[in-house]
């Protein structure tokens, strides 16, 4: 009997970032196991500094959009854009969070961190936690696509994570990094072609 699992080559090539989903729902238990995967992910310390939060009703929905709205639209202003365009920014950024069939905040933590006397090691120490979500988040997203789910990450709570912490009433020491959007994808959507990565553009030997 052939096994049901492909090989992890053939999912890590069949990933993209798929941003238009059908209105099928995306189970609850589905996505316990695929946090439940991330959380194999390797970390400093032995530890295991993720925590997902899975914003499943409408008010809490809305509560993170507005904050992060409010937050980017500060940002944006500083930045002198026009009008037409901070509204359409917002506007799309918006329909993703609230329209996504599944959406996960993707958090990290540092109580297990070392406290080093010096900025540059307390700066590495707090890179390998976040570096550790970032494996995570990959097992995640590879443990989606074998299940047939689609998704893709948003950095934007990096940049504002005092207002979703606020938005969401989340513990100080919870700092919100990415959020993930998950759904099945829209039938008949083909993602743009990937260009072909040459490794020696990425690969060098010393």
């Amino acid at each position: 009997m052939s096994s049901p699992y492909r090989p992890v080559a053939d999912v890590i090539r069949q990933r993209r970032s798929i941003r238009k989903f059908s209105p099928e729902r995306v189970d609850s238990l589905l996505v316990r196991e695929l946090v439940a995967l991330a959380c194999l992910a390797p970390a400093p310390h032995r530890s295991r500094p993720w925590r997902f939060i899975h914003v499943t009703s409408e008010t809490s929905r809305l509560a993170l959009a507005d904050a992060m709205s409010d937050s980017w639209l500060s940002d944006l202003a500083a930045e002198k854009r026009s009008v037409i365009e901070v509204d359409r920014l917002i506007k799309r950024s918006r329909a993703q969070m609230l329209d996504a069939p599944a959406l996960l905040l993707a958090c990290f933590v540092l109580d297990e961190s070392r406290e080093w006397p010096d900025d540059r090691r307390r700066t590495a120490e707090r890179d390998m936690f976040v570096q550790s979500l970032g494996a995570a988040l990959q097992n995640l997203l590879l443990a989606a696509v074998e299940r047939g789910v689609a998704g893709y990450l948003k950095g934007a709570p990096l940049f504002c994570a005092d207002a979703i912490r606020s938005a969401l009433a989340l513990d100080a020491d919870i700092h919100p990094a990415f959020l993930v959007l998950l759904g099945y994808a829209e039938p008949g959507f083909e993602p743009p072609r990937r260009a072909q990565a040459d490794v020696d553009d990425y690969l060098t030997r010393r």
